[in-house]
């Protein structure tokens, strides 16, 4: 199905059970059954995010505030930097020039869900997001039980020479994000890509304090988390796997190195 208003190609997702979480801890692993779905068939790309823009004069939240928060690969770290937003994803005086088909970044869990809102969709469930991502059959992977390489997904490789977790042996063909669907070898059983990797994918669930996440927090009464699945351009390779949950700590929180996806019940 092709979306009206953003012309995404949605792929549906047939509803029944699936195994949710990782299959070797029992304590995370359990059967779900879903409705049927449509998911997009990529991440939302520049282009789609400002033709939204174009139509409803929304600005993002990193605009609003005027700073966005930024990776610096060559430092392994974080920074939150004057001038960086969706137009200007890798810094200040960067622009989306030869990006129109990458990924949006540097957009909030409150941008997705608007975008999503104007898209006549919404962001998929954490359960949705898995399944679209793994299939029926537990598998590891979008595309099976296989470890990642360049062919499959855009991870933290060897275009990152500094940074020490990533995998110097193989070669995705890009330091950051890709454009999307460059890794059809990469496909989920339902033809979604670019589940593992490229950016990773926040979805409309809370944090509810059950599901494994890999990095470490210090939860308050009054955060609220957010998660993200499926690792990005910057991720090590362990985080690729579909069971894998991220947390963003605040729904205004954004990152160059996380966009989303949107879905739509029949």
């Amino acid at each position: 199905m092709t979306r009206e208003k953003d012309g995404m190609v949605m792929v549906y997702v047939p509803a029944g059970p699936f195994q949710k979480g990782d299959d070797n801890n029992q304590a995370i692993s359990h059967t779900e059954s879903l409705d049927a779905f449509w998911i997009d068939q990529t991440e939302v790309t520049n282009a789609m995010f400002q033709a939204f823009v174009q139509v409803t004069k929304y600005k993002t939240d990193a605009e609003k505030i005027g700073k966005g928060m930024l990776v610096i690969p060559d430092l392994m770290k974080y920074e939150t930097i004057p001038g960086v937003n969706w137009m200007h994803p890798q810094g200040p005086i960067s622009n989306l020039l030869g990006l129109n088909d990458h990924p949006v970044v540097n957009v909030s869990w409150g941008d997705a869900t608007m975008y999503c809102i104007w898209a006549m969709a919404r962001l998929p469930t954490d359960s949705e997001w898995e399944k679209a991502a793994r299939g029926t059959d537990g598998r590891k992977y979008p595309w099976g039980n296989e470890a990642p390489n360049g062919k499959l997904a855009n991870y933290a490789d060897a275009n990152l020479t500094t940074v020490n977790w990533a995998d110097q042996s193989t070669d995705d063909g890009y330091k950051f994000t890709a454009p999307v669907g460059s890794y059809p070898q990469g496909a989920s059983p339902y033809g979604a890509l670019d589940m593992a990797g490229n950016v990773a994918e926040v979805v409309g669930d809370d944090w509810d304090n059950t599901a494994p996440v890999n990095v470490s927090y210090s939860k308050t009464i009054k955060e609220v988390y957010r998660m993200l699945r499926g690792g990005s351009w910057y991720s090590h390779r362990s985080t690729l796997q579909s069971d894998v949950h991220m947390l963003l700590i605040h729904s205004y929180a954004d990152l160059n190195t996380f966009g989303f996806r949107c879905t739509r019940s029949p």
